[in-house]
């Protein structure tokens, strides 16, 4: 079993890297990565998961430029139900385009039926909780803007903190088996149930969890703090 990491050189700013790792660690897959001026694996390889995590503003047009040949061969892949998790700004990558202060819209790839905003002198940062079908996920948040546009249901439904944009309660995109969240950092450790799901889409029987006693208690706790209604949440 194998698990593709895209574009690790940019794509890693608040640990995301840690993903795939605690994945491959908790079900002993090979973690195999792919730079920019690499062809994707997943085109020719049997992958289980393919990842990609938050890059710069400058990143993610470098992203664009560098995943603009194999964009149908991903849709190809999602079609068939392949598993794919991208975190942090990357869901814009995907979107129609990204907005700037002076107005100026920056092209993206143009799958994802959204847009996005981009405020560098306004960095937005938060809290979140939210729900998978009976599934709590917490997590955090720090961007430069939203995005807009509908997504249905999204990939969870919020508790508290801001969905796609402060005024919905979808946050991130669902497309089969491909999860697109602006969540931030190492997900699957702070959200162990997240993680076994994972791991389970991609074929893993039964899966346990590299430390999943100490990662259950670390997520229990914080799911309780987080949900006090007098925990702040945005800063």
């Amino acid at each position: 079993m194998k698990i593709e990491v895209l574009y690790p050189e940019i794509c890693n700013l608040f640990g995301e890297l840690m993903n795939p790792e605690y994945l491959a660690r908790s079900c002993g897959a090979e973690l195999v990565y792919t730079s920019l001026k690499e062809k994707p694996k997943f085109i020719t390889e049997d992958i289980a998961l393919v990842y990609m995590g938050y890059t710069t503003e400058r990143g993610e047009e470098a992203v664009r430029d560098a995943f603009r040949p194999y964009l149908e061969e991903l849709k190809k892949r999602t079609d068939v139900g392949g598993v794919t998790l991208f975190t942090g700004n990357i869901i814009e990558v995907f979107g129609e385009y990204v907005e700037d202060d002076g107005g100026n819209k920056i092209p993206m790839l143009g799958w994802f039926p959204i847009h996005s905003d981009r405020h560098l002198m306004r960095r937005y940062n938060s809290l979140y909780l939210g729900k998978m079908g009976d599934m709590t996920v917490a997590g955090f948040k720090s961007q430069f803007g939203h995005s807009y546009g509908d997504v249905g249901e999204g990939l969870f439904t919020t508790v508290r903190g801001p969905g796609l944009n402060p005024d919905v309660k979808p946050e991130g995109i669902r497309i089969n088996n491909l999860m697109a969240t602006y969540l931030i950092g190492p997900l699957t450790i702070i959200n162990p149930p997240f993680a076994k799901y994972l791991l389970t889409l991609m074929g893993v029987e039964s899966p346990t969890l590299a430390f999943e006693d100490a990662a259950m208690d670390a997520y229990n706790t914080r799911i309780e703090e987080f949900s006090d209604p007098k925990r702040g949440f945005t800063y």
